[in-house]
C-alpha cells in the first residue's frame, strides 16, 4: 500500500482526535502504528487507552506536562530533539505502517525542532509509510510537502464561555 503524508492543522478542535481515530481504524486492520506526542505528557486518557488496549499501537511521549504553560526550558528542546531522533530510528526500522506525529507543528512553532528536520523526515519517508502531522501553525513548507491537508476551523467553542477541558471529551 502506498503511504501518504497528511496534516491536520488549524485553530479548531479535533486535530488529535482525528489522528487517534485514524490510529484506531488502522489498528483494527492489523496495521502497526507509532504514535508520537510532542509537548503533551503521558497522563491523558487517550494515551492510557492506546497503550493498554492495542498491542499494535506504540505510544511515545516527547514532552513535559508543564510545557502546556509555554514556559520553555532547555529540557523541552532536548526532549523534542531526542524524540525526533527516536522517530527517525523508527522510520528507518521499517516496522510501522502508520506514524502519527501529534503536535509536531507546535514543536516547530516554538522552535523545539526545525522545519529542515521535519522536511528531511518527509523527504525520506518510505513509500509505504502513512505519516500524519498534527498541530496548529503548520508551516507553509510542510503544507506544500504534504499530500493531504485538513484545516480545522473554530467557528464556535465553549472554551470561550469558560468551559475547561473535560475528561473523556478533550483529554
Amino acid at each position: 500500500m502506498e503511504g501518504y503524508t497528511q496534516i491536520y492543522t488549524g485553530n479548531g478542535k479535533g486535530k488529535t482526535t482525528a489522528a487517534v481515530g485514524l490510529a484506531l481504524r488502522a489498528a483494527t486492520a492489523n496495521l502497526k502504528i507509532y504514535f508520537a506526542q510532542f509537548i503533551k505528557s503521558t497522563d491523558s486518557n487517550v494515551v492510557k487507552g492506546l497503550k493498554s488496549k492495542f498491542s499494535n499501537i506504540h505510544v511515545h511521549n516527547f514532552g513535559r506536562h508543564k510545557f502546556i504553560d509555554f514556559n520553555l526550558e532547555d529540557e523541552d528542546k532536548k526532549i523534542a530533539q531526542d524524540g525526533l531522533a527516536e522517530i527517525k530510528k523508527a522510520i528507518s526500522g521499517g516496522k510501522y505502517d502508520l506514524m502519527i506525529l501529534d503536535e509536531i507543528n507546535i514543536a516547530l512553532h516554538y522552535g523545539l525542532i526545525s522545519e529542515k528536520q521535519v522536511l528531511n523526515i518527509l523527504e525520506n519517508k518510505p513509500n509505504d509509510l502513512e505519516l500524519i502531522l498534527t498541530g496548529r501553525h503548520a508551516p507553509k513548507s510542510i503544507i506544500q510537502a504534504a499530500d493531504l491537508v485538513t484545516k480545522m476551523e473554530a467557528i464556535k467553542h465553549y472554551f470561550n464561555k469558560g468551559v475547561t477541558a473535560r475528561e473523556g471529551i478533550e483529554y
